[in-house]
């Protein structure tokens, strides 16, 4: 559309802006932590199902006996929160944000909110130092934090134009690398169904 044709400009900003903290998380990589980190996330704006693709891997992983923590930005958060915040069931969604607390009331799973997430991940550790694994709800994005494996979540919009924000809805350039892509569509009984079968899966 037009509209999108005249922000087009814009978005080549966003992708220098991109490049720009590629280049700078390459020069300086941050150590990996003493534990694996799976990152779940999407290249769009908006969500597109992280949070329940969340919840099923850790109550996947809790089912095998893999002690996990969870790691989230916690979106909708008051600026008078503490910065980096280990939630209960009885943390105000202003301080801990509605996913976060939805992702603990689910899996019981000790969860951390921080907008820094490496900062986040040490906090859970030193928290919770028997913590065989990290699932990062939303991150895909978040190049300092280390991670072992990625989850990327698509809707059936895909990747919309194909565009760049905010000239389209992708946070980043299409195609990238995942351990895994998840595309998830609706039916029409109105119920969800999952597709992992797609030729663009490749392992880092």
């Amino acid at each position: 559309g037009w509209a999108a044709r005249l922000l087009w400009p814009l978005s080549r900003l966003y992708a220098w802006g991109w490049r720009r903290r590629q280049h700078q998380a390459a020069q300086a990589p941050t150590p990996p932590l003493p534990v694996p980190v799976l990152v779940i996330g999407n290249v769009i704006a908006g969500g597109a199902g992280k949070t329940p693709t969340c919840i099923a891997v850790v109550q996947h992983f809790q089912n095998l006996g893999v002690r996990v923590g969870v790691l989230s930005r916690g979106y909708g958060r008051q600026a008078s929160a503490p910065p980096c915040l280990l939630i209960n069931a009885q943390t105000p969604a202003e301080h801990a944000g509605d996913e976060p607390l939805l992702i603990h009331h689910h899996t019981g799973a000790p969860v951390v909110v921080c907008a820094q997430r490496l900062q986040g991940a040490r906090h859970l550790l030193q928290l919770h130092p028997s913590t065989q694994l990290l699932v990062c709800d939303d991150g895909l994005q978040h190049l300092a934090l280390p991670r072992d494996g990625e989850i990327c979540v698509m809707d059936e919009r895909g990747i919309g134009n194909g565009w760049l924000l905010p000239a389209g809805p992708l946070r980043e350039p299409w195609p990238r690398r995942s351990t895994l892509l998840l595309q998830i569509a609706s039916t029409h009984t109105g119920t969800a169904q999952t597709d992992a079968s797609s030729p663009t899966h490749t392992a880092p």
